[in-house]
């Protein structure tokens, strides 16, 4: 099945291209004001590319998936 981005960014950027994305504003992420945006911005996440290449989001991530392995 094809992803819709059009749930997953803002309308404004509904026509880009996925490279376009990645070097995106964090406020370009359906959900996620300016204002947002410029709070992540102190911790270095500037882009969607630098949200989704974040060490702490993979680590988070990992330990989501192993704990739905957990009996």
């Amino acid at each position: 099945m094809p992803m819709n981005i059009n749930h997953a960014v803002d309308k404004a950027f509904e026509t880009k291209t996925f490279k376009e994305l990645a070097d995106a504003p964090l406020h370009a992420l359906e959900g996620i004001s300016e204002r947002q945006g410029q709070l992540l911005a102190e911790l270095g996440l500037k882009t969607i590319r630098d949200l989704g290449e974040w060490k702490h989001a993979a680590r988070a991530r990992a330990i989501v998936e192993l704990a739905k392995t957990e009996g």
